[in-house]
């Protein structure tokens, strides 16, 4: 399993707990606890997911991907965009589910009529199917999960051109001139990086195949003792340790993020559970954000 490390940020100012774990070039760190605050960020992305906390470090990643408008994810979104503009940075991007957006903005103006200083943010509201370029070489989209209130997931992609199957093996003076006639001789290839569930039911995860391919995925598991009812936990857009043990077989993913657990639980309880019910195949590839 992947080591916990705290980030060189998190010494400055230790205003919210903060973990962070690197993988292929990649850091995800934030934090997440069902009910409490989750806030999650990949720095060399330059994308954060979910604002239930801002942690001074996130001020200075201008993209945000909210999954829902709960407290726990969405309260410090006037923090976030009030440090920036104290900051004197240019106004973030934040996507959200289209459905609330219009609250969302109720909700700053009230801020911004408090606290008297502009609330300036870029407001995007987000459907199922939806993809946004966040930089040359990467592509984010969007697919339905299932909660209680309008929710989304997210897929990093990296994307990259490659040559066509049926060029491969001619020589460069061969390919120059087929491009120079104007066939283009590469397609696009992706290769999805990082998924980001929010809070879901495992409807959401089975409802999007890349959600089980992503190289990382991020994901909830609010709930694992035997005696909680599952039906009742997928009702209000939870899932279960039981959920993730009958799917084991579906997890492609090289590292898989765990996390949201309910404030019921300790974390040895947690760990004991999952080091006793997940196969070896799938545990060793887990990280419990604990």
């Amino acid at each position: 399993m992947n080591r916990l490390i705290p980030t060189p940020e998190s010494s400055m100012l230790k205003n919210l707990p903060l973990k962070s774990v690197e993988y292929k070039g990649l850091t995800i760190e934030g934090y997440s606890r069902a009910a409490v605050q989750s806030y999650w960020r990949v720095p060399e992305l330059k994308i954060c997911f979910d604002l239930g906390g801002s942690p001074w470090s996130f001020m200075g990643t201008p993209t945000v991907f909210v999954s829902h408008a709960h407290l726990d994810h969405l309260a410090a979104i006037p923090v976030y965009v009030a440090r920036r503009r104290m900051m004197k940075m240019e106004p973030p991007t934040i996507y959200l589910p289209a459905e609330v957006v219009e609250n969302v903005e109720r909700l700053l103006h009230v801020w911004q009529r408090l606290d008297r200083g502009r609330m300036m943010c870029n407001l995007i509201g987000v459907k199922p199917g939806d993809e946004f370029e966040i930089s040359r070489e990467h592509v984010v989209t969007a697919f339905a999960t299932q909660h209680t209130v309008p929710s989304l997931g997210y897929v990093v992609w990296d994307r990259r051109r490659k040559l066509k199957p049926e060029y491969v093996g001619l020589s460069g003076d061969e390919i120059r001139d087929i491009r120079l006639s104007g066939i283009d001789v590469a397609a696009e290839v992706r290769l999805p990086l990082v998924c980001y569930t929010g809070d879901t039911a495992p409807s959401g995860l089975d409802g999007y195949p890349p959600v089980f391919e992503a190289q990382i995925l991020i994901t909830e598991m609010t709930f694992f003792r035997p005696e909680h009812r599952k039906e009742k936990i997928h009702k209000y857009g939870h899932t279960h340790l039981d959920d993730i043990l009958e799917r084991a077989d579906k997890f492609q993913n090289e590292l898989i993020i765990l996390a949201h657990f309910s404030t019921r639980y300790h974390d040895h309880q947690l760990q004991a559970a999952v080091e006793q019910k997940l196969p070896e195949s799938l545990r060793e590839r887990v990280k419990l954000w604990m």
